[in-house]
């Protein structure tokens, strides 16, 4: 599963296909939806606040959590150069 926790607007502007929004204010209360023993690469847009998703994720039994280093930004320059950046 691809969880992508930033903001609606960001999602909007650019997103990996196949991700899922749920900002990360929206954590706390929502990770419940999250099966504990899915997997789940976390995305941000430079890699910081998926991190602390992933973190808390771990701390609240899940068990195969993945942060994606650099985010989306990363992502545009390295993989999809065809995707908007900002």
């Amino acid at each position: 599963m691809l969880l992508d926790v930033r903001q609606p607007w960001e999602f909007e502007c650019c997103r990996i296909e196949g991700a899922e929004l749920m900002p990360m204010a929206t954590l706390p209360s929502r990770h419940g939806e999250l099966d504990p023993n899915r997997e789940v690469v976390v995305i941000c847009h430079h890699g910081v606040r998926s991190y602390h998703a992933a973190r808390f994720l771990e701390h609240n039994g899940h068990t195969r959590v993945t942060n994606l280093t650099g985010g989306v930004d990363a992502w545009a320059k390295e993989v999809d150069a065809t995707m908007p950046t900002y």
